[in-house]
């Protein structure tokens, strides 16, 4: 996030995550609270669309951690809503089969998300995954958000069982190859036990690799790992 609103509770009460949404749902508001030094744009971008997405933080009872999308890529605010202001809530994986509104298709991101969802035999198929950034928030809220330069962005739950490495390298060599045919660059993350990690990180085959996790980003060795600790990202 480019800007983030100190939380509205006292930071030792922040020890979970509601478990009713995942980091990279998005939610629909019926409210916004306000908070001091609130950037001018986020009132104007949130009446437009009243969505925001579930960012990884750890909150208080009754809270959610969440962020709001503005026009251009440096309007980006990260705060916290009141859980009871939750109208409802769209995963990345319920978008996955989503078109786009008309005379939108064409723009990159979008042609290869249809290429995705032509290729149901494909490496990806064998997952549960969908669209994030800005192409998922303009299926989920109908509402023109990316552009010619919008990269696709994927999240791919890989949660239960460990991706072996070369299957990693297997999935990610498609998606750039899919990425080339379309014009687009592809960026895909892991939802793994310890949090979120860049497919690209995992198929590199380091010793470790960055987890985004609520509590914060840590290196580690194996992001399946964390699952016989009960971790939860």
């Amino acid at each position: 996030m480019q800007v983030c609103a100190a939380p509205p509770f006292a930071i030792d009460h922040a020890l979970s995550c509601d478990a009713r949404w995942r980091p990279h749902d998005l939610l629909r508001l019926q409210r916004l609270q306000t908070f001091d030094a609130e950037p001018a744009w986020v009132r104007e971008a949130f009446q437009r669309a009243p969505y925001a997405v579930v960012r990884r933080a750890l909150a208080a009872d009754g809270f959610v951690a969440i962020g709001v999308r503005g026009a251009g890529r440096s309007q980006r605010y990260g705060t916290w809503a009141l859980s009871a202001d939750v109208v409802s809530a769209v995963s990345p994986e319920t978008l996955a089969s989503c078109t786009p509104l008309a005379g939108r298709a064409a723009l990159p991101a979008f042609a290869a998300l249809a290429a995705l969802q032509a290729d149901a035999a494909g490496p990806l198929g064998a997952f549960a995954w969908g669209p994030t950034g800005s192409a998922g928030f303009e299926l989920a809220t109908r509402t023109p958000t990316a552009t010619a330069s919008s990269d696709l962005d994927l999240l791919i739950r890989a949660f239960e069982k460990p991706l072996a490495r070369n299957l990693a390298t297997h999935l990610l060599d498609y998606l750039h190859a899919l990425a080339q045919r379309a014009g687009v660059r592809v960026d895909a993350q892991l939802d793994t036990p310890a949090g979120g990690v860049a497919l690209a990180e995992w198929a590199a085959d380091k010793p470790r690799v960055m987890a985004r996790h609520a509590s914060g980003p840590r290196l580690i060795a194996d992001p399946w790992a964390a699952a016989a600790h009960g971790d939860d990202a």
